[in-house]
């Protein structure tokens, strides 16, 4: 029986990557409708309840226009809203996803500074105050950071950001990409000093990619009307104050995503946002739990070695040489279950096979986490990985504990 070449990987697969996360059948099923009338009715309530209800998740008090596009959309229209060419930006960076950024507002003619951190943890308050007391003359117009580097798995401190702008009493605009941590962990807009968030549709708020959010603050405006990069189709002003429903979107509007986005929304308010952050820590935790017995003996090991400085919603675990490489392709092959690859580099970006990534964002529970985790094991036997016994009993203890 053991010579027989077979696969495991019947039934459905599983998505474990840190976005697209895995789509609820009520998003789905949601979707499934044929077209509506985009000028009046339903949808045009839908959108503003979505809108309203987006807000209230974020903490913001200020207001948020909605594009059809993905994170790099988002990075985009948060940029060419509020600069001009020639603009002073700051970035704090801790992984590819921070450098892409940086590279977008390059790319529009900003002058870009970077502090970079690395890849193996947070980004530094200490830094940045001392960075903002040396401009005098106040050059830097923006704070530009990510929340959770979803390729290092690193979460950055925002309030301790916002702090040490504080602190140097500068004047710089704080802006935040929480695509892959909002819905997944803590984050309240106002009460962190936040001017501009941005995310996107796909991760924790489990719906399709397709939908970017930018939200601003009270305060931004001012500096929409002086940026000089805003185009009418990203202006940001005619999507928080259409002259009528198609304005919204500068157009035809993206009418199931907006269908699935209402019924996500309706899922996590039904959960409360405390519990759903709760959750996400739980499954983090289940996740940490197994990763160090496996690191016990072996070669397996955290990406960020700071828990404090660890991402809720995604875990980067670096292994010897190509074994992240083939995991990801044994875990896909013979039982159906995809975990995330292992992105490096700057902007543009490679991929190691000496690493790879765990997503618990969005619609999980532990039946689900224990199978990723329970299937990654099976992988590293087959593969005849040296690694400490017990990771999913570990992990379950955490869920039992939990409860």
């Amino acid at each position: 029986m053991s010579s027989i070449k077979t696969t495991l990987a019947h039934g459905r697969d599983h998505l474990a990557i840190p976005g697209p996360s895995v789509m609820p059948e009520r998003v789905l099923n949601a979707m499934h409708r044929p077209a509506p009338n985009i000028y009046t009715g339903e949808l045009v309530d839908i959108t503003a309840s979505v809108k309203s209800d987006l807000n209230t998740l974020a903490g913001n008090s200020g207001e948020v226009g909605i594009y059809i596009g993905n994170g790099h959309a988002a990075w985009e229209a948060s940029l060419v809203n509020f600069f001009s060419r020639g603009d002073k930006v700051l970035f704090l960076v801790n992984g590819r996803f921070g450098n892409a950024w940086a590279h977008a507002a390059k790319g529009l003619h900003l002058d870009v500074d970077i502090i970079d951190y690395g890849t193996d943890r947070a980004v530094g308050a200490a830094e940045v105050k001392a960075k903002l007391v040396d401009d005098k003359q106040h050059a830097y117009k923006a704070v530009l950071m990510v929340h959770t580097d979803t390729a290092s798995s690193a979460s950055n401190d925002i309030p301790g950001i916002r702090a040490s702008i504080d602190a140097a009493g500068h004047p710089a605009l704080f802006f935040v990409d929480s695509i892959a941590s909002f819905a997944c962990e803590y984050f309240h807009m106002d009460n962190m000093g936040v001017d501009v968030m941005i995310t996107a549709s796909q991760k924790g708020l489990m719906t399709p990619p397709g939908l970017a959010m930018v939200f601003i603050g009270k305060r931004v405006w001012e500096h929409q009307k002086k940026a000089d990069l805003v185009t009418p189709y990203w202006n940001i002003h005619s999507r928080v104050y259409p002259n009528m429903f198609p304005d919204n979107f500068n157009g035809t509007p993206p009418t199931h995503h907006l269908y699935g986005l209402r019924e996500a929304l309706n899922m996590l308010l039904e959960e409360g946002i405390d519990n759903t952050w709760r959750r996400h820590e739980i499954q983090a935790r289940a996740v940490w739990a197994a990763v160090n017995t496996w690191g016990r003996d072996g070669g397996l090991a955290f990406n960020i070695q700071d828990e404090a400085m660890r991402s809720k919603a995604v875990t980067m675990i670096t292994t010897p040489t190509e074994v992240g490489g083939k995991l990801q392709q044994y875990c896909i092959k013979h039982y159906g279950v995809v975990i995330g690859v292992a992105l490096v580099g700057t902007a543009s970006g490679t991929t190691s096979n000496d690493a790879f990534r765990i997503g618990h964002m969005g619609h999980l529970n532990p039946s689900m986490l224990l199978g990723t985790l329970g299937t990654i094991e099976a992988a590293l036997e087959g593969l005849g990985v040296k690694r400490g016994a017990g990771a999913v009993d570990a992990a379950a203890q955490v869920f039992a504990q939990a409860v």
